[in-house]
């Protein structure tokens, strides 16, 4: 990876924000509602662009959201 790869894909910023959203599965939970899926989402403050991490802390998401 080259040092001019770093930033988001879409508009090379390098300023993020880190939420945690939670969605129900299928099935039994889709039906009762519950909302047993955790994911991180990165999203990039300047344009919104924004990746999905499935089961993750946000400890190293900036890092591989910027590359």
């Amino acid at each position: 990876m080259r040092d001019d790869d770093r930033g988001c894909p879409k508009c090379d910023h390098t300023e993020t924000e880190i939420d945690e959203i939670s969605t129900t599965g299928g099935g039994l939970s889709k039906m009762f509602d519950i909302q047993n899926r955790s994911f991180m989402v990165v999203s990039c403050t300047n344009c919104g662009y924004s990746e999905l991490y499935k089961g993750q802390s946000s400890g190293n998401m900036v890092d591989l959201f910027l590359g």
